[in-house]
């Protein structure tokens, strides 16, 4: 069987395991079924997920031109902290800020490689845990906006992490940890505007990756270094696959990037 299409992030259903699937041009793909067999590779061209043109993309599947005037890629998405569309103040688009900024947000706690702080929107539990390779997580908040997650966020970064370090996610050299004890010892460093959003009876959600065997040495897959690439599927977490041979293919990086996927056997 053979596709073309934009790569765009994986879709994901939280069971056990996870199921993942690969959307190329409206076929959406079940990657668990796939694990064991072949898969090829080849890269062709671009195609922006903002303006759909085929130049370079930049960032986040936009080409320059788009991640730098887009109110989709401005700075408060990588950096709640920075929102501003509860002020009325504008960045790049009010209306667009106002849609995402103003909705429910999330304040968790991941473990993937190590407990980390994160902030999601509320409609994007339990996606974003498993988008980072989480096994375990547990909400701390639900704030009305995302500046208060955000400053929320930062406040806890002095006490846990907030990045995870993917290789050792990958690896699964994964420790499991008690996140209910560790949010109650994080909840007094909180800031004083946020305490009345603390939520006391989550419990710790679990998930499960489809993967028959991680990688022991890791090798990530360049698509423009490596433009055509073969290779077993094994499994796949968080949004990466994993292949036979030791190679990783974070999907996540290649947002906008045009590809044929042949399955073989």
């Amino acid at each position: 069987m053979q596709y073309k299409g934009v790569i765009k992030k994986m879709l994901t259903e939280l069971n056990q395991p996870v199921d993942y699937f690969l959307e190329l041009s409206g076929d959406f793909i079940h990657l668990n079924q796939l694990i064991g067999r072949e898969l090829a590779f080849k890269f062709e061209s671009y195609e922006c997920l903002n303006c759909g043109s085929s130049k370079k993309i930049f960032k986040q599947g936009f080409c320059y031109d788009c991640a730098t005037s887009s109110p989709r890629a401005g700075d408060w998405i990588m950096r709640p902290e920075l929102s501003r569309a509860h002020l009325d103040e504008e960045d790049r688009d009010l209306a667009y800020e106002k849609q995402v900024q103003l909705q429910p947000h999330i304040v968790y706690l991941a473990n993937s490689s190590n407990i980390k702080v994160g902030v999601t929107r509320k409609s994007q539990v339990p996606t974003r845990w498993i988008d980072q390779g989480a096994h375990e997580a547990i909400e701390i908040l639900e704030v009305p906006n995302r500046y208060l997650a955000g400053i929320a966020e930062v406040a806890l970064k002095d006490y846990v992490k907030d990045k995870t370090n993917w290789r050792t996610m990958l690896r699964n050299e994964i420790v499991d940890q008690d996140l209910r004890s560790k949010k109650e010892e994080l909840i007094e460093f909180l800031p004083e505007e946020v305490l009345p959003y603390v939520l006391k009876e989550k419990e710790e959600t679990t998930i499960v990756f489809p993967v028959e065997s991680y990688p022991k040495k890791l090798k990530s897959l360049n698509l423009e270094k490596t433009p055509i690439y073969e290779g077993k599927l094994t499994g796949v977490k968080g949004q990466y696959l994993l292949f036979e041979d030791q190679t990783v293919f974070n999907v996540r990086s290649y947002e906008g990037y045009v590809v044929q996927l042949h399955i073989k056997n």
